[in-house]
Order: structure tokens, then C-alpha cells, then sequence
């Protein structure tokens, strides 16, 4: 009948990676299971969410999704765009939307953005690491590309439990800093495990022949963290959010470079 509007159903499923849940609302039920497959571990079936997001799907003009991202501020809303997406964020009402198409790696992008914006507020970030739980206590293996990430994740003993085998989430508390699991992975393309602890040591990676743990000097620690520190917004207060979270860091937690052979041997060196 004309003038009678036909209603969408709409469909939802909350991501809570770092304790922070986002709900992610789409009318499209085949998007709906590709998001529930994509983090599988990580969805929470609480009602409550921090974060709404409603994605609009449509074939993008240009979908690149290895081209820059662009993050930028501008009337209190956060605008993220790369070539396969462009989405906005209202942190004074939780709520954005985001335009893609249905894969899950244009989203996993905008998560990543948004968690690096909010952890830089509160003296956290994402590191270019892999991270693992042993005996209690969280490890964190940052390094570049080819550095060892993947290696030292692929030899972890079978009493470690692995967070990530690329982007470790580091929050803040009271006493120190915690690790979280996330789902963001690397070359072994395997999920992390959903679970947190206490940050003992963060270990720069480095291949040589022999295995050898050194200290590094707060001020080296600091360039060094800061280089795989995930961030993305061009705004001037977050970037100095992020330094001073770094600084803070590496002040807290103890450093090390640490030299390895790939030999499982490596893992009975980290405590």
C-alpha cells in the first residue's frame, strides 16, 4: 500500500576486546555471521555496550585496504577513512557508523582505531607485539616485521597461554598494566585467547646466535615502545597522550632486549 514504510529488521553482536564492549548493529544476517565467525571468543552476550556502531554496507568506489588510513578530529567527532571504508565516532554519545563492504577486515580496522583512541585517554595503547601468560603473569614480545613475534609464539610451551601473536593490548590500572587477549592476528592467524594478567616485562626482539637477555636504558626503551605503538589520529593532544603513556610505560615496567636462537630453549629464559 503506498505511503506504508517497510520495516528492516536489524541485527546485533557485541565485540568486547579489552573489557570494552561495542555492539555492532547491521540488517544484513550474512554480515551478522561473518562477524560472529571473525571474533569468535570475543563476543559477549551482556546487553550492555560502551560503543554503538551501525554498518552500512555498499561496494566501495575504491576498497585498497593496504592504503593509508586517515584519522582526524573535528567538531568533537573522530572521521576514519581508508580505502576500503570511511566511518565516524561521537565519544559524547558512543555511537558512529561505518561504510563498507561485507568483509571483516575493513571493520577489524575501524575496532582497532577506536581502541587505540580510548586506551590513549586512560595511558594505554596497542604495541606491535606478540604476548603470552605464563605462571600468572602477561610477557610482551614487541619487534618489526621478521622480528621474531610470530617465532616466539609459535615456541611457547603448552603451559603459556597465547594473548596475540601481533597486537598486544596494554591497559593501565591502579598498580600497573595489564595485557589482554585480542583478535587481532599475525602470521599464525590464530585468535587470542580472551583472558588478561599483569604486564611482568616487555622484551625487544632481536635473531642472533645465542640466546642473551640485556636490560635496556629507560630513554632507548622509550623510542623503542613509541616505534610499535599502534596509533593513527592526527591530532596533537591524543599523539601526546600516546608519549606520555609510553614514557609512563617504560618507567613502570621493566625492559629487556632480548636476543634469541629460534629453539624452544628461548621460553625457559623468560620470567
Amino acid at each position: 500500500m503506498p505511503g506504508l514504510a517497510t520495516q528492516v529488521e536489524s541485527y546485533s553482536v557485541v565485540i568486547a576486546i579489552g573489557g570494552v564492549p561495542v555492539r555492532v548493529n547491521t540488517t544484513d544476517l550474512d554480515f551478522l555471521e561473518i562477524l560472529q565467525d571473525r571474533y569468535a571468543g570475543f563476543l559477549s552476550s551482556e546487553p550492555h555496550a560502551e560503543f554503538n556502531f551501525d554498518v552500512n554496507l555498499a561496494a566501495p568506489t575504491f576498497a585498497d585496504p593496504d592504503a593509508d588510513v586517515s584519522v582526524t578530529q573535528r567538531s568533537g567527532r573522530w572521521f576514519m577513512e581508508r580505502g576500503d571504508f570511511c566511518a565516524e565516532w561521537n565519544p559524547a554519545t558512543c555511537s558512529g557508523a561505518i561504510h563498507q563492504s561485507a568483509n571483516p577486515y575493513s571493520i577489524d580496522a575501524v575496532l582497532r582505531i577506536v581502541h587505540t583512541l580510548v586506551l590513549a585517554k586512560q595511558g594505554g595503547f596497542l604495541l606491535h607485539s606478540a604476548s603470552a601468560i605464563r605462571n600468572g603473569k602477561a610477557f610482551l614480545f614487541a619487534g618489526i616485521s621478521g622480528a621474531g613475534k610470530t617465532t616466539m609464539s609459535r615456541l611457547a610451551p603448552a603451559d603459556a597461554t597465547l594473548l596475540t601473536d601481533e597486537i598486544s593490548y596494554v591497559r593501565k590500572v591502579e598498580d600497573g598494566y595489564v595485557a589482554f587477549g585480542t583478535p587481532f592476528t599475525g602470521e599464525l592467524a590464530k585468535l587470542g585467547e580472551n583472558t588478561s594478567a599483569p604486564i611482568a616485562a616487555l622484551y625487544l626482539l632481536a635473531k642472533g646466535s645465542e640466546n642473551r637477555i640485556e636490560p635496556v636504558a629507560v630513554a632507548d626503551a622509550g623510542r623503542e615502545l613509541l616505534a610499535n605503538v599502534l596509533f593513527f589520529a592526527e591530532d596533537p593532544e591524543m599523539v601526546h597522550c600516546v608519549f606520555q603513556a609510553a614514557c609512563d610505560f617504560v618507567h613502570r615496567v621493566p625492559v629487556y632486549r632480548l636476543t634469541f636462537v629460534p629453539d624452544a630453549r628461548v621460553w625457559e629464559m623468560i620470567r
